[in-house]
């Protein structure tokens, strides 16, 4: 059985994931970084060249092959519930704990992360702030809610904390 998680960028998935991973003895895998990895350049580059849909065919091919393995904590990417067959594979492989946060607290956790900024695009003409965040938000909540078993609200929680709540949480199911 794998872990995945999934959540807006800034979730806290990678950071988490790994943490996760390490108390539980699984392997640990960032689907983003896969695909950064494999295609020589950063999500920012690759968006510029193969635009959101070339991104979205790589992460898909990703997400049916680490699927596929076991024992292993998922950090899927922000946008993997936007394809059903990615949410399909996840459900599959798996518990899919979706991570959120209020937009002011995704949006100072991108903010404070220059590679963020250096390596991802913005996903819409607003700019990367706030409102941006919350109008992808309105979109992709009810995909998070579908393709979620389990909701943590890791927005002001330590990690430490966040950690604990997903394990007892997977322990009850």
């Amino acid at each position: 059985m794998n872990i995945v998680l999934i959540g807006y960028r800034g979730s806290g998935k990678s950071t988490v994931g790994k943490r996760l991973a390490q108390l539980l003895g699984m392997a640990f895998v960032d689907t983003d970084v896969l695909i950064i990895e494999r295609a020589g350049r950063s999500i920012r580059e690759i968006f510029a060249a193969e635009g959101e849909t070339g991104f979205r065919e790589r992460e898909s091919a990703v997400i049916q092959e680490v699927a596929a393995r076991s024992n292993t904590v998922i950090a899927a990417g922000g946008g993997a519930i936007l394809r059903p067959e990615n949410v399909v594979a996840m459900k599959r492989s798996g518990k899919v704990v979706w991570l959120q946060a209020e937009p002011e607290v995704l949006h100072a956790r991108i903010s404070g992360d220059s590679a963020t900024a250096a390596n991802r695009p913005h996903l819409t003409q607003l700019g990367g702030g706030v409102e941006e965040i919350r109008a992808v938000l309105e979109k992709r909540l009810p995909l998070y809610a579908a393709a979620a078993d389990v909701t943590i609200d890791i927005g002001r929680i330590p990690l430490e904390e966040a950690v604990a709540h997903i394990q007892e949480s997977l322990a009850d199911r």
